[in-house]
């Protein structure tokens, strides 16, 4: 096994220059560059050449191999380095980066120590929601991290394969190539498949980068016994020199790679190898060449750094300025090479004992640990105070108007440190790119009536609004959300993936086939604007899609995409609140839906984005948890205001929250309860502004149990009885004055009640009535009819018909057309007499509207637009309090006569009063 250690190649110190030169080119932005990521790949394939040639060449030594003496060796020439960049890079995060993006680095920054950001960043590349934050400074550790991984095992694994064959009695070298060739094979298999289904998993994972190793490794192996002639040295030279151009130049971040693609700079590699310094080698074996490639591993180290520090300070750079910074970061490349990395490794008393350079390795790993916690600890401490004190308790969340809440919250809500943990709470739901199927994500009861949900990522932001709503009404929520897959019928690229999304276009038709079978209440559907800009061919995908389910025959309801901020708001949020808004003009596109015939649109972008500026944080509410999605939070505080507006379309039946109810379940005789309720008694307001009521009524009020009682059948009796010529009655009043519509909401107020049992003969001035009257009658007894009256029922003289009215304004005339008011014309209740019956009204301030029903059939309605926005607001925005009486005369009903009947009682069976 003699002749396998490598030595010292010029021309291979050439090649570590050609790969550090195409990655700097890379990541500068530098024309022609953009597949110099290979560069990585020609790094691979040259450790994978050098380690197993030295490997091979100690087990061969009479004196055997050390694990030991390697893993030294391995320490001594990495991790010092790596190391310094390392804290360097944690303790620039804490001083120029936000500090939530600091708490970020700083946990790369240990996971780059541990050899492990490979593994770190494969975890934040394949979830959809992280890959968008910004670039992480020690990114470019992830091929350390791979590099390491592969030492770890390499040197055991060849190792215990001599061992194996020297016990089997067979030769050594057949034994580990065999087993590195299948090994080899085994590992770019994976990377084809990997690299079809998750790309940053195939791009970053240790096993599917084994294979660049194994070649080098088999070159080793090989490179002993190979005997070419010179000029096939000098061409399989050029030709593996020009694979590596080609890759460089004709590869982009679009090409599926690594994959087979990476074949082209891999053999290009393993040729140059080959050729032993023919062909390209005097070029690589010139002393600039080496000088670069001995400073490449430090240079490789900084440059990224120096590139993401650069544009985290100056914002986007233009490609020369980057190429300057890139190149520039050769100066702490040589210090840190001149300084640690040489004296370290070349050290005789470093090198002497092992467990020196191991100890050495220890301390390199342990330092950056140390830095990491420490600046992670400090970001974290300077996101304390305000920014990140989740508030107590939040204002009530605005149902109508610009604002989010009716007031300002304290502090942030939620902090910045939590706000990308702020996501629906639909665990599974949302399918990862790779998915095509997921759990049954039905929420609720699953014998209730069902909504769906359908879209992408920005549908299922919307969960916490629709289930809400749902919940509130008996609803279970159905869940179909695809993570970057757009609603409208598109193919897209997806960069989670780095190809063509054929999963979404899957997914897609299989979920619009399934719910193309059920009848869901309502069908939510919500998509990211941004997947193209050709409005044509958006509006033709759309329609494709809407056709589609426009087959479960439920009312379709499109929820606007919401702005698109286009940077990670939390990590601005957490330097600075005041300076993170954006131009609405970049972060909401033209929508193609809006305004669409059959369809319902929800936009609640007059809230998120008010201006020409869209905020970050409103009235102390972080509304964004990425670049992209709303927080929970805000969703769930505009669920009200989504729930108004598709009530006003509507979509949405109310729902009715009590606020009082007398069901009148008193004694026979007794007085109806006095905490509740007041009578009105004599024949004029106090103070008398208006005599007989000022309607020219001829009955006294009184509190006698003889005209107000409970008749012990659960029923309240108002009754009016001539004595010697005079009349007397009940006029009652609810003690509460403070019923009212919510903001943008509804006031109901329901009576069951059975009219006095007279008809026209012996009906005359017979006048009840259930009705409400504004607050501030009740505060000076004047105002009225500015004050605003609802009369939910009336009826006269006995007709078999009922009637409701609005008075508003002033007298006479105004704009309700006093002092006759607004009324609603006699509707027909031929039984009206002999049972009860349900009358209400709804007061419905978000569309501006009195309605009024019997039995739940609407019969009239007045709206705001009618009588104008001063008169409606002056009647009807403040508390009302409730009256039930009948009167006797007066200008409606007009006088009794001698047939008219006493005795003859209003029965009211039940009063609710509801908001919603």
């Amino acid at each position: 096994m003699t002749g396998y250690h490598p030595g010292r190649r010029g021309d291979i110190e050439g090649l570590r220059a050609v790969a550090v030169l195409t990655v700097l080119g890379f990541h500068a932005s530098v024309p022609f560059f953009g597949g110099g990521f290979v560069g990585v790949d020609v790094f691979f394939v040259i450790s994978g050449f050098l380690i197993t040639g030295l490997l091979l060449a100690d087990i061969s030594t009479a004196g055997g191999f050390s694990l030991k003496e390697f893993y030294a060796r391995r320490a001594r020439r990495i991790l010092p380095a790596a190391g310094v960049v390392l804290v360097v890079v944690a303790l620039l995060s804490w001083l120029l980066l936000p500090p939530l993006r600091a708490k970020d680095v700083a946990y790369d920054v240990l996971f780059g120590a541990l050899n492990l950001a490979n593994w770190r960043f494969v975890a934040n590349q394949t979830d959809y929601l992280a890959a968008a934050r910004d670039h992480s400074p020690v990114l470019h550790f992830w091929s350390l991290g791979v590099e390491e991984q592969f030492y770890l095992v390499w040197a055991p694994l060849l190792l215990g394969l001599a061992v194996l064959a020297r016990k089997l009695g067979r030769p050594a070298v057949p034994v580990i190539a065999g087993v590195i060739g299948l090994l080899t094979v085994g590992s770019f298999l994976l990377s084809v498949r990997w690299t079809a289904s998750s790309e940053p998993l195939a791009y970053l994972g240790s096993p599917t980068r084994a294979w660049e190793f194994g070649l080098g490794a088999l070159a080793a192996i090989a490179l002993p016994w190979l005997r070419l002639p010179g000029l096939a040295r000098w061409v399989l030279g050029l030709l593996g020199a020009g694979a590596i151009g080609a890759a460089t130049v004709l590869f982009s971040s679009a090409t599926a790679f690594p994959g087979s693609a990476a074949l082209l700079p891999v053999l290009g590699t393993v040729a140059v190898i080959m050729a032993q310094g023919n062909g390209i080698g005097g070029f690589l074996s010139t002393r600039p060449m080496r000088a670069m490639g001995r400073l490449s591993f430090s240079w490789y180290l900084w440059h990224w750094p120096v590139l993401v520090f650069a544009e985290a300070v100056a914002g986007e750079l233009a490609w020369p300025v980057k190429l300057a910074l890139v190149l520039a970061a050769a100066g702490p490349a040589w210090l840190t090479a001149r300084l640690v990395e040489r004296p370290v490794r070349f050290s005789p008393t470093i090198s002497a004992l092992p467990v020196r350079g191991l100890a050495i390795g220890v301390t390199a790993v342990l330092l950056p640990v140390a830095a990491g916690l420490v600046t992670g600890s400090a970001a974290q401490r300077m996101m304390g105070g305000g920014i990140t004190e989740l508030a107590a308790t939040l204002p009530l969340a605005a149902a109508d108007g610009p604002d989010l809440l009716t007031g300002p919250a304290p502090g942030l809500t939620p902090p910045v440190d939590l706000a990308r943990a702020d996501v629906p709470p639909v665990p599974g739901c949302e399918l990862f790119p790779a998915e095509l199927t997921g759990p049954e994500c039905l929420f609720g009861d699953p014998a209730a009536p069902q909504v769906l949900l359908i879209g992408d990522s920005h549908a299922s932001q919307w969960f916490p609004a629709i289930r809400q709503l749902a919940e509130r009404r008996g609803w279970a929520v159905r869940v179909r959300v695809k993570q970057g897959c757009p609603l409208p019928e598109l193919t897209v690229y997806n960069p989670t993936l780095g190809r063509a999304y054929t999963e979404c276009d899957t997914w897609r038709k299989d979920t619009l086939d399934q719910v193309a079978g059920t009848r869901p209440k309502l069908v939510f559907l919500a998509s990211l604007n941004q997947y193209t800009a050709d409005q044509e061919l958006l509006a033709a995908a759309w329609q494709r899609s809407l056709d589609r389910l426009a087959a479960t025959g439920a009312p379709l309801v499109y929820l606007r995409d919401t702005p698109l901020p286009g940077k990670d708001i939390p990590a601005c949020v957490s330097a600075d609140p005041t300076a993170c808004d954006f131009p609405r003009s970049q972060a909401l596109r033209p929508d193609p839906l809006v305004n669409r015939a059959g369809l319902s649109t929800v936009d609640m972008n007059a809230v998120l984005c008010p201006g020409e500026s869209c905020p970050a944080v409103r009235q102390g509410v972080l509304l964004y948890r990425d670049d992209s999605h709303l927080t929970a939070t805000a969703v769930a505080l505009l669920g009200r205001r989504v729930e108004k507006t598709l009530q006003r379309q509507g979509l949405l039946p109310p729902v009715w929250q009590q606020v009082f109810r007398e069901d009148f379940d008193g004694p026979e005789g007794s007085a109806p309860d006095p905490q509740r309720w007041q009578h009105a008694t004599g024949t004029c307001h106090p103070g008398c502004p208006a005599p007989q009521w000022g309607t020219g009524e001829i009955e006294t009020m009184t509190d006698s149990t003889d005209n107000v009682r409970h008749n012990g059948k659960g029923q309240l009796a108002i009754t009016p009885i001539r004595a010697n010529g005079q009349w007397t009655s009940g006029r009652l009043e609810s003690r509460r004055t403070d019923f009212r519509a919510p903001a943008g909401g509804l006031l109901r107020v329901e009576a069951v009640l059975k009219l006095p049992e007279v008809g026209k003969a012996d009906g005359a001035g017979y006048w009840p009535a259930f009705w409400l009257l504004g607050d501030g009658v009740r505060r000076d007894n004047t105002g009225w009819p500015g004050v605003g009256e609802i009369d939910v029922l009336e009826s006269v003289n006995g007709r078999e018909s009922v009637f409701g009215t609005f008075h508003c304004g002033a007298m006479p005339g105004g704009p309700c057309q006093e002092p006759m008011g607004l009324g609603s014309g006699e509707t027909p209740c031929v039984d009206c007499q002999r049972d009860f019956h349900r009358y209400a009204i709804e007061l419905d301030q978000a569309k501006g509207e009195i309605r009024w029903y019997l039995d739940g059939r609407q019969t009239f309605a007045i709206t705001r637009d009618r009588v104008g926005e001063p008169a409606w607001r002056q009647a009807t925005d403040h508390g009302f309090f409730l009256i039930l009486n009948v009167a006797i005369g007066g200008r409606l009903a007009g006088d009794p006569n001698a047939a008219t009947a006493s005795g003859r009682p209003m029965l009211i069976d039940s009063v609710t009063v509801a908001t919603g």
